[in-house]
Order: structure tokens, then C-alpha cells, then sequence
């Protein structure tokens, strides 16, 4: 499993109002390319770690030499820590792609760094995952602005010697109280490391406290702010820690000293090939999620092979195998054979097989503006407000 993204830690005040609350900027981002002809013999792409991969330890896992060899267009890519450094790098230019995720790509709208695109010209377009097609992260008026790739939930992991019964809420992570074992759970609790996290607190509270009317995790007025960050304030007395890294969150488990808490199917997955007595599940307030986009850039200096890569990353081989070196879901459904043939029971592990209400059931990772989608109010709490609460909880 290499690096997962991490969030951004800044935002230009001016670029987040702009992406909801001016549409003119948004979709005079960029039309979408008019003609695509043969590759360029070149294709720069701005990624997270383990999205390009050759194959070099394993070439059953290797995606990019096919597609080299199949184009002509030489692939080179620059790898991008966080959010933060994937925007740095595209208003820097000279980018064709970046694999956006939800706390970046409307920024990248907003700021005019990516353009729409032809749908017509991404072959594989029918495949992928309806549900995904349309998502408010990538898609504004009307336009897309980027194919969506690759997704995973934030699932509630436990401990099955302490649970014997699966939790059903999250309140287990956040209301001190006594465990099947008789012990609290103060100090055995894991939570990610993020700003977006607030939004886990906020999607809890919906259910705990309807009165707050909150309507959607990432549109939060600032009483629903509030006592969302009030909450996670709370909740730092029952952690043991603030996971960054999957190796951290695994190594914890593993040791039992942590017992319940918000996790990957990644680190499910990894805990349960090395025995470890851990399941996963979505509790009734259901989970926060990400899902990944492959954005291409207003300028890009060679856009046909762009085209190409796009069209080439939706189909199921590679979806499968970047999947697997990622530690996630695709969003073609018909990679699932793919994925079990690379590694057995894969494709339920990452649930990409699961029914339609699971999807369903996950709140998408969207950069939070001023602008409430759901009730046309403009007071809702910025990225940098967000960024700024998340500093006084961890501090």
C-alpha cells in the first residue's frame, strides 16, 4: 500500500467561493478538446504514489509499458504527497493530467486549471460506475470535468474479541463508554488524521442530534461547525492516536491497543491475512468516502494522449491492478474478475461486488465552501475554517 493522499492544508479563499458561488468561473474553465488525432509521443501526469506503476517488482502488475508501447506516448510522472502539492504543481503547468481527488478538483475548476471533456472521445466512458458519472466533486453545470477512477469508503473497524456483536453506531468512537469487555474505551480508539475528518463527526451528529439540521457533512453553517469540532474535542480524550499512515493504524490493531475506529478496507484486509481478529462494517449513520478523477489540464501540452490514457485507465485490467496496488475499488464493475484472478477475493474484499445500497451509503470526500448547496444560503464554513478548527483539535 504506498502513501495515501492526505488533505490539504491550505485553501485561497478566493478560488473555494468561486467554485460554488460563481458559476461563470466554472464553466468558462475550459471546453472540451474538439479534435483528438494521433498521440503526441509524450503524457505528464501529476499522481498519487502507486497510481503509475510499471510493474518493477512485479510485472503482472504493471499498466503503463502496454499502454507505451500500444500509443507511442512515453508516460512520466510526477508523484504529489497531498492535495495541496497536486494544485501547487498544476498552477505551476505544463501538466496534462492530475488524479484529483474530492478536496482538490473543484479548486482546479474554480481556478481555470482544467478543462471539460469530450465524453465521445473516452471510449470506456459506459463502464464506468453510474453512480460515479455525475458526482458533484468533478461535474459542474452540466459539465464533466474529469472520468472518474478509482474510490474506497471510510469504514468502522473492530476488534472481534472485544465485539462479539458488531458495533452499529459510531458513537463508539466518539461518546465515552463501557465496552463488551467491561473496559471503557478511552485511550483503545483510532481516527484519521485530517481536516475532512470534521465531516465524519458531522455526518454522526445528523443522526445524534437532528435539531442541528445538518443536511450534508461538508456544507456546515457554523452552529453545525461547531459542534461538530466541540464533538471531536471531545473525542481526543478516547484516542490513541491519529493515524496518517496505514502501517500505523495496522501496527496498532495488531498489538491491541487499539480496538475500534475509523480505517480502510486496506488495513481490514492486511490485519486480516495476518490473523488478526478485526472486521469491518458501515454503521447505521453511514461513512465518509473518496473517490479520485482523472482531471485534464486546461493547457495541456498533449491533450490526444491524454485522451488515450483516460480511455486506456478505465478499462477493467488496469482498474484491477491499480486497485490492487493502491488498495481500493474501481469504478468499472467488470474488473472484478480481474482483481479475484490477481488476488483471491479481492474484488468482495474492496466491495466492488457489494449491492447498490452500499455505495449509497458513503458521504464523498467534497472540498467545503461557503456556499450550502442544500439551502442556497452562502454562510456555510470554508476549507480554511476547517483547516484552521482541525489545527485547534489536534494542537
Amino acid at each position: 500500500m504506498k502513501k495515501r493522499r492526505f488533505l490539504a492544508l491550505v485553501m485561497v479563499l478566493g478560488i473555494v467561493a468561486a467554485a460554488c458561488g460563481d458559476d461563470t468561473t466554472a464553466t468558462t474553465a475550459g471546453g472540451p478538446q474538439q479534435s483528438i488525432g494521433d498521440g503526441e509521443g509524450a503524457l505528464s501526469i501529476v499522481a498519487w504514489a502507486g497510481y503509475i506503476e510499471r510493474g518493477d517488482s512485479d510485472p503482472a502488475y504493471d499498466w503503463v509499458t502496454q499502454f507505451e508501447a500500444d500509443t507511442g506516448c512515453q508516460v512520466d510522472v510526477k508523484i504529489a504527497g497531498t492535495s495541496d502539492e497536486m494544485v501547487s504543481l498544476m498552477n505551476q503547468g505544463g501538466y496534462d493530467l492530475v488524479t484529483a481527488s474530492g478536496d482538490a478538483s473543484l479548486r482546479l475548476v474554480a481556478g481555470g486549471k482544467v478543462q471539460a471533456i469530450d465524453l465521445a472521445r473516452v471510449k470506456s466512458w459506459s463502464t464506468v460506475d453510474p453512480r460515479l458519472q455525475n458526482a458533484p466533486w468533478n461535474t459542474v453545470a452540466g459539465k464533466h470535468y474529469g472520468v472518474p477512477y478509482q474510490w474506497g469508503p471510510n469504514v468502522l473497524a473492530y476488534n472481534t474479541k472485544v465485539f462479539k456483536t458488531p458495533p452499529t453506531s459510531w458513537s463508539v468512537v466518539f461518546d465515552e463508554q463501557k465496552l463488551p469487555d467491561g473496559k471503557s474505551n478511552k485511550g483503545r480508539v483510532q481516527a484519521y488524521d485530517g481536516a475532512i475528518y470534521i465531516a465524519d463527526a458531522a455526518l454522526y451528529l445528523m443522526t445524534k442530534n437532528p435539531e442541528l439540521g445538518i443536511k450534508d457533512p461538508y456544507e456546515l453553517t457554523k452552529p453545525q461547525f461547531d459542534a461538530a469540532v466541540a464533538l471531536l474535542k471531545q473525542q481526543k480524550k478516547l484516542l490513541l492516536r491519529y493515524w496518517l499512515y496505514p502501517a500505523d493504524d495496522i501496527k496498532d490493531f495488531k498489538t491491541g491497543d487499539a480496538i475500534i475506529g475509523a480505517t480502510w478496507p486496506y488495513q481490514t484486509l492486511q490485519l486480516q491475512a495476518a490473523k488478526v481478529p478485526v472486521k469491518e462494517i458501515i454503521p447505521k449513520e453511514g461513512v465518509t468516502g473518496w473517490a479520485d478523477t482523472w482531471m485534464l489540464t486546461k493547457r495541456a501540452p498533449h491533450p490526444n494522449c491524454a485522451y488515450k490514457w483516460m480511455a486506456y485507465a478505465s478499462t477493467p485490467p488496469v482498474q484491477a491492478r491499480q486497485a490492487l496496488v493502491f488498495g481500493e475499488t474501481p469504478v468499472n464493475p467488470k474488473a472484478c474478475p480481474y482483481m479475484d484472478k490477481l488476488q483471491k477475493g479481492s474484488c468482495a474484499g474492496y466491495h466492488l461486488n457489494a449491492p447498490a445500497s452500499y455505495a449509497k451509503s458513503i458521504r464523498f470526500w467534497k472540498t467545503p465552501v461557503k456556499t450550502c448547496g442544500w439551502g442556497g444560503r452562502n454562510d456555510c464554513m470554508d476549507q480554511q475554517a476547517w483547516n484552521n478548527a482541525w489545527a485547534s483539535i489536534t494542537g
